[in-house]
């Protein structure tokens, strides 16, 4: 089922949650809802559920306008934070609940609750109550229970938060095989960047209660549409320079240290460009950068180096066959498509000339 959401506004007293949002989640997908703690992503996911009622917009499954209907005949299924499982139950007759305040004949209810625990691979499990669980199977329980009714939309509210790492891994990739294997549509609410890249079809990065890219994991990843979306995702972070520009092309803010890009000639007089750590690489030959060596971290398979140049830090992620030392002068390049300008003043992305695009 299709969810469109047309002008989508939520104000608590003076604060503006979510600020007319529009935009189209398709039948199948699952997409993320990506962004700092206060972006307005949890706010988003309980218009969609229904238990916020939007201030002004509206909001539409399918055909449906479900903008002031309630939130139990939404047909949604919702999966929380803190599972939300009762103690006292077993897991089955958690799982069965819903279809139990449906008035669904036991035997069909009991029949249905199984299957979804073989779904999510808990029907080993039946007799034991949540506190028996691990986080993972309490999660399954939790999944189990949102789908056993047989939602249209399924709505996960920073489902894995409070799992440790490998166990967040395990569930992001069983999340995503049982959304695939029941073909629902889902909304994800997350702010961990590599939960939302890793599972999605695609991402809603917010802030402030706006959408600032709405796109594929990777295509938000490689070609982001401004500084706030360069900056959010990325691990180590993107390095943002501000440049200013000289005659023969532009220079590093209170630095001598200046650039020459061969696809900048029309662009503003102070610009920020984004380079990945993961996008520099070693040379000798005429390299972009030059500085001082002030730190080296080996994390694994990765060497992070830090460069200063004037006031500036560059990080780096470098190949470690290269034999680098703190105090010395390392030369850095990446290339040109690889790096990204944005208007000072704006924080949005300047297009390049060069590869047939349209300045912007």
């Amino acid at each position: 089922m299709d969810i469109r959401l047309n002008n989508l506004t939520m104000v608590f007293d003076d604060i503006t949650a979510v600020d007319q949002i529009t935009t189209t989640i398709k039948d199948g997908e699952l997409v993320s809802l990506l962004g700092p703690s206060g972006c307005g992503k949890s706010t988003t996911l309980m218009l969609l559920s229904g238990l916020y009622k939007p201030t002004s917009g509206q909001i539409f499954f399918g055909d449906q306008d479900v903008t002031k209907m309630d939130a139990e005949k939404r047909g949604i299924g919702m999966v929380f934070q803190n599972y939300a499982l009762y103690p006292h139950l077993s897991v089955l007759k958690n799982i069965m609940f819903p279809l139990k305040m449906k008035k669904v004949p036991k035997k069909e209810a009991m029949e249905r609750a199984k299957e979804m625990a073989e779904l999510v691979q808990i029907g080993h499990l039946l007799d034991r109550k949540p506190g028996q669980l691990s986080g993972g199977q309490q999660q399954r329980v939790a999944i189990a229970r949102a789908l056993v009714k047989k939602p249209n939309v399924l709505l996960l509210d920073e489902p894995l938060s409070n799992l440790d790492a490998r166990l967040r891994l395990e569930m992001r990739e069983e999340i995503r095989r049982i959304q695939q294997e029941v073909g629902i549509t889902a909304v994800f609410v997350t702010h961990d960047q590599e939960e939302a890249l890793s599972i999605s079809d695609r991402v809603m990065l917010m802030k402030s209660g706006v959408i600032q890219q709405e796109s594929r994991p990777q295509e938000m990843y490689k070609r982001p549409e401004n500084e706030f979306v360069a900056s959010f995702l990325g691990n180590p972070p993107i390095n943002l320079l501000t440049m200013k520009k000289i005659e023969n092309g532009y220079q590093l803010e209170k630095s001598a240290h200046s650039l020459l890009f061969s696809n900048l000639a029309t662009y503003p007089k102070s610009i920020r460009v984004g380079i990945r750590p993961e996008d520099f690489f070693v040379t000798k030959d005429n390299p972009r950068f030059t500085g001082e060596i002030i730190h080296i971290e080996t994390i694994g398979r990765d060497t992070l180096i830090r460069m200063q140049i004037g006031d500036t830090t560059i990080r780096a992620l470098v190949d470690p066959v290269h034999q680098l030392k703190v105090g010395a002068t390392c030369g850095l390049d990446g290339k040109e498509e690889n790096i990204h300008f944005f208007d000072s003043a704006s924080g949005q992305r300047i297009e390049t000339v060069e590869r047939g695009e349209k300045h912007a």
